[in-house]
């Protein structure tokens, strides 16, 4: 081994007469104070010529940084052969048990070395931490069971010994840190949960507390994934990533997470709702600061643990590359938030374990090149490489300075163990991005529920809960009230992870969370908003909730239990469906016919349930990583609400069938409520009973998710009436000779070139219709942050394409703007060309879709081949794509969306405007493309949406068929066009 001290610039970063990234590191260090030969060193690095010079002055240079005050490094000095690292997705449950040559060892600046700890057998010693005193340190190895267990040493050799912890022969424990107190939060396997996209190979950990002077341990995580590399903030908060994807993309979830060490206020730290970074690995925290740190940027399928290094400051910003300040080497290049699976591999130097010294110098386990050794060394934000330690036989990692630290503040405990529920607080539902445009006062509940996560062996990839999600079993526990100023309060199960849905005044959610909060036993848990930013503060001002005692929840129809179609969908289809439609029946599990027999195997659903299914467009198992727009999923959305809600043969369903019917579809259509009945008794019997006592034990909840609870449907509440509409008469025609010759037309200028067509439509009181609907383009030249998104893909997601497919192209229609949204758009468009623009009535719309024609479609009847003249569901729409590497979505999803087969328009989504042929009059797309706003409204003051969309089929998009939705609502595939009135 060598310890050399010595300067060693990376090939492909760094060149011999390269002298900025010196330069810069001279002057910074300058600023320091303690820095005495800088004005010495840059002198010297103007006279340099040769390479020889500019490497000595290098190496004496930087190796003179004053925070290289410590003479001992505590290192792992591990064999090539076997790194000991876990893939992306793992935790040390998955490594093997044995076959490691590997020791902890002392570096001194001397250049001599001694070995403080070897195992007496080839097992994993690593995952070190060091206490702030420096006198003992923690350490994962492997027992004489065969269980990963967590040791403890003295600094000096002596004292060690096996730490006391879950001593269960069927539980890993491993990857500890020391808090301030000397008690310990460590990573156990003991909720036996499986990681569901390897189906339930790899066994999850979660965190817990060991509390030194009693012998107690306390579960402080309750997750459907990993918790991986818990440290200590300077604040006195853990900080630890958290991976988790309750129907988000898992391949880009890995987020941090910051808690008080005895498990309250847990919360997002870096990357929420963020596609980059895929994950932040053995992130630390920069010394003195509250908010920077340091951490490894690796990919999911991806180099095992390793990446790039990368520094950030939360406040600057916590979503995607926001909060970069630079990626080490980089330095004044911007960092691009890219969406990628093998995100790192490419990418060299490779990192490993950082240790920050300060904001801009790391220790680091570094390998340069695909043929470097793995070493360790000093690394600074100027791009400066230098090695302090490399060995030829053995990869050196996980540098720890052998020194004395600040001890972090000890945070007072916010937990009564008697008890066994929490407060959740809100104060104003509206604030933040989540709700931003929904009206105040339409938020009336709360939903909460938690989950049943899979067990090892099973998981939701293969061992699926619904056709295309969710990943894990949902628990519905029920509802809590809103005030009307957006204020909430009410109490919550304690050591459960429960999700919350905002809700209108029909119990269908505005939003999803899709992700969950944990309280402590005793916690009062606040937050401002839904979706805030965390810097954010409360208001000010009193709320009507905080003047109140906190509300119970208000159980829905029965017990806590896992939401089962047979058993809350399939009583209302008994009822009110089967009666004309039999295949709406109950009837014994079928599997789908997706291309994959493995995944066909793993999965059976009711047949009632895969009937009934296709008419949901539901949020996936994995829907974009983005913040969702509020509504996105909202059940009004989805073809099974509308065409009920239109009156569907006079079938009137009674309110509680209709709140079954949208919590189903609110929680992304699941068809089972256990995973006894996704997997067999067989399966689960053993591994339930261990779960339950782990979690009575360490958790002091004592319940059985596994138990199913009869369906007890009572066909309350009244029946809810059908949405009315007055009807359409349609126009009379303009007195003329031809009414099926397109008219005159006319050009609005709306400057830089950009002009908007418009045609004359031969009503009695004619009027000029627009020819195309309004364009992303077009509309960006009212509202340029306007996105009209993408439509989600199937199933799992890794890249870009298999996100969905794009609808934001100049080209397209716009949608996802509301009636308000169209509206204002055209008050400023008459404003800039002094017309008088709107948008049209039901009747004018009809009557120019039409175009003089009478067949149920203006090129004929309904079972007529549409491919040139309308961008309908046909079997693009259908159609489920396959990806390589995993030929997925199809060997999972069979084609399910309902469709006209036997056509094919070419689009999946939306097509660029004006790309079918015009109906007789000259306009275009009036029939599918974008389902397009009108000025007419319900007699619920609902607003009406004409023409049907690229989702619909030719019998749901006649120039009589209407959908209608609130004026705030944004919608997927709803758009418009503009009239202007003479």
């Amino acid at each position: 081994m060598k310890f050399v001290w010595c300067l060693l610039l990376c090939a492909a970063a760094c060149l011999a007469d390269d002298t900025n990234s010196l330069r810069r590191a001279i002057e910074d260090l300058m600023r320091t104070g303690c820095y005495p030969r800088g004005a010495e060193f840059l002198r010297r690095l103007e006279s340099v010529k040769t390479d020889a010079e500019f490497r000595a002055l290098q190496r004496e240079a930087l190796l003179a940084n004053p925070l290289l005050d410590f003479d001992r490094l505590l290192v792992i000095r591990r064999s090539t052969k076997s790194l000991g690292l876990p893939h992306n997705w793992e935790g040390n449950s998955s490594l093997p048990r044995s076959g490691f040559d590997n020791e902890i060892v002392v570096l001194k600046r001397d250049g001599s070395w001694r070995t403080l700890y070897r195992p007496d057998r080839p097992v994993f010693v690593g995952d070190v931490d060091l206490d702030f005193d420096a006198g003992r340190l923690l350490f994962s190895s492997v027992a004489a069971n065969g269980r990963w267990r967590i040791f403890e040493m003295n600094t000096d050799g002596s004292g060690l010994c096996q730490l006391p912890l879950i001593e269960e022969p069927d539980v890993d424990n491993y990857d500890a840190c020391y808090l301030p107190d000397g008690d310990i939060i460590f990573s156990s396997s003991a909720p036996f949960t499986g990681v569901p996209c390897v189906t339930g190979s790899s066994h999850v950990a979660n965190l817990y507390r060991w509390y030194r002077a009693t012998g107690q341990i306390r579960r402080l995580t309750f997750e459907q994934d990993h918790d991986w590399c818990p440290t200590m903030l300077d604040d006195g908060r853990v900080l630890y990533l958290r991976w988790e994807y309750s129907d988000i993309p898992h391949f880009v979830s890995r987020i941090l997470f910051t808690m008080n060490p005895d498990g309250t206020n847990q919360r997002e730290f870096y990357g929420s709702n963020s596609y980059w970074p895929n994950s932040i690995f053995y992130a630390r925290a920069v010394p003195g600061s509250a908010t920077r740190f340091v951490g490894i940027v690796s990919g999911h399928h991806d180099t095992m643990r390793m990446g790039e290094l990368v520094l950030f400051d939360a406040m600057k910003g916590r979503f995607e590359a926001d909060g970069v300040i630079q990626r080490v080497p980089g330095f004044g290049r911007k960092v691009e938030p890219v969406i990628r699976d093998g995100l790192v591999g490419a990418s060299w130097p490779k990192f490993l374990h950082p240790w920050p010294l300060s904001d801009r110098y790391f220790l680091v386990a570094c390998q340069p090149t695909p043929k470097s050794k793995l070493g360790i060394y000093l690394a600074d934000v100027f791009d400066n490489l230098v090695l302090l330690a490399e060995d030829d036989t053995h990869a050196l990692l996980e540098p720890v300075p052998l020194r004395a630290r600040a001890r972090p503040p000890l945070l007072p405990s916010q937990v009564d163990t008697r008890r066994t529920d929490a407060l959740v607080y809100v104060a104003d539902i509206y604030n933040g991005p989540g709700l931003e445009g929904v009206p105040r006062g339409t938020v009336k509940q709360l939903r909460l529920f938690t989950y049943q996560f899979a067990y090892h062996g099973m998981g939701g990839q293969v061992n699926r809960v619904g056709l295309d999600g969710p990943w894990d079993v949902k628990r519905i526990i029920g509802t809590v009230p809103v005030e009307a100023d957006g204020s909430a309060y009410f109490r919550v199960p304690a050591n459960t992870p429960i999700s919350l849905q905002p809700l209108d005044a029909e119990g269908k959610a505005l939003q999803l969370m899709r992700s969950w909060m944990t309280a402590m036993p005793g916690e009062q848990l606040s937050c401002v908003g839904c979706h805030e930013r965390q810097n954010s503060s409360p208001p000010a001002r009193g709320t009507q909730a905080a003047g109140r005692r906190p509300s119970e929840i208000t159980p829905w129809y029965g017990p806590t239990r896992g939401f089962s179609f047979r058993r809350e969908v399939q009583p209302v289809l008994d009822r009110y469906c089967i009666r004309c439609h039999d295949r709406f029946r109950d009837g014994p599990d079928v599997h789908p016919e997706a291309a994959s027999t493995h995944y066909n195997k793993g999965t059976r659903f009711p047949p009632s349930y895969l009937a009934l299914r296709q008419y949901v467009r539901g949020h996936t198992i994995e829907s974009d990583m983005h913040l969702l727009m509020p509504g996105e999923f909202h059940a009004d959305t989805t073809f099974l609400v509308q065409h009920l809600r239109a009156g569907h043969k006079g079938v009137q369903l009674d309110a509680e069938s209709w709140d079954r019917l949208i919590t189903w579809i609110d929680l992304n259509t699941p068809a089972h409520g256990t995973w006894t009945e996704i997997v067999g008794e067989k399966k689960v019997a053993h591994q339930r009973d261990r779960r339950r006592e782990m979690l009575k034990r360490y958790a002091n909840v004592d319940e059985d998710p596994e138990a199913v609870v009869p369906a007890s449907v009572s066909f309350d509440g009244g029946t809810i009436a059908p949405w009315q509409r007055d009807g359409c008469e349609l126009l009379p025609a303009e007195a003329t000779d031809d009414k099926t010759t397109a008219g005159a037309s006319r050009r609005l200028e709306l400057g830089n070139g950009v002009t908007m067509e418009l045609v004359r439509i031969p009503a009695s009181k004619p009027f000029w219709m627009a020819k195309h609907e309004v364009s992303n383009r077009l509309f960006a030249l009212f509202d340029p942050r306007h996105d009209s998104g993408i439509e989600v893909g199937d199933f799992l997601q890794f890249s870009e394409q298999e996100r969905g497919y794009p609808m934001n192209q100049p080209q397209q229609p716009v949608v996802r703007v509301s009636w308000e949204q169209a509206m204002a758009f055209c008050r400023w468009l008459s404003q800039k060309t002094g017309a008088k623009v709107t948008l049209p009535t039901e009747a004018q719309w009809e009557f120019a879709c039409r175009a003089g024609t009478t067949t149920p479609l203006w090129w004929g009847e309904l079972d007529a081949d549409f491919a040139k003249f309308a961008n309908l569901a046909d079997a693009a729409f259908r159609k489920v794509e396959t990806f390589a590497p995993w030929q997925l979505p199809s060997g999972a999803i069979p084609p399910w969306r309902p469709a006209i087969t036997n056509v094919n328009d070419g689009f999946r989504v939306t097509a660029p405007v004006g790309s079918f042929a015009a109906n007789p009059w000259g306009l275009h797309d009036m029939l599918g493309n974008a389902a397009e706003w009108t000025a007419s409204e319900t007699r619920e003051g609902r607003k009406i949406v004409c023409g049907g969309s690229f989702a619909d089929r030719p019998r749901w998009a006649q120039p009589d068929s209407w959908r209608s939705y609130l004026s705030w609502q944004r919608v997927y595939d709803v758009g418009f066009r503009v009239v202007v009135i003479e």
